[in-house]
């Protein structure tokens, strides 16, 4: 029986697959496709909905808890 449960963990374990990483990608999108000023909101929310593919609600939460106005 302790073998089956440690074989079974041990293909439930197996399944799992780390998150990819983009550490960066994200950051560099605004500054790459837009002349781009993060204190804008206009311009913060439309590079949140382009390169983070966001909502209005919440690019716009984003962008003020940057320091946008």
């Amino acid at each position: 029986m302790r073998v089956l449960a440690v074989i079974l963990l041990a293909l439930m374990t197996a399944a799992c697959e780390p998150e990819q990483d983009i550490t960066g990608s994200t950051a560099a999108c605004p500054v790459r496709n837009y002349s781009y000023n993060s204190r804008d909101m206009n311009q913060c929310v439309n590079a949140c909905k382009t390169c983070d593919h966001g909502t209005t609600v919440t690019c716009t939460t984003s962008c003020t808890l940057k320091g946008a106005r």
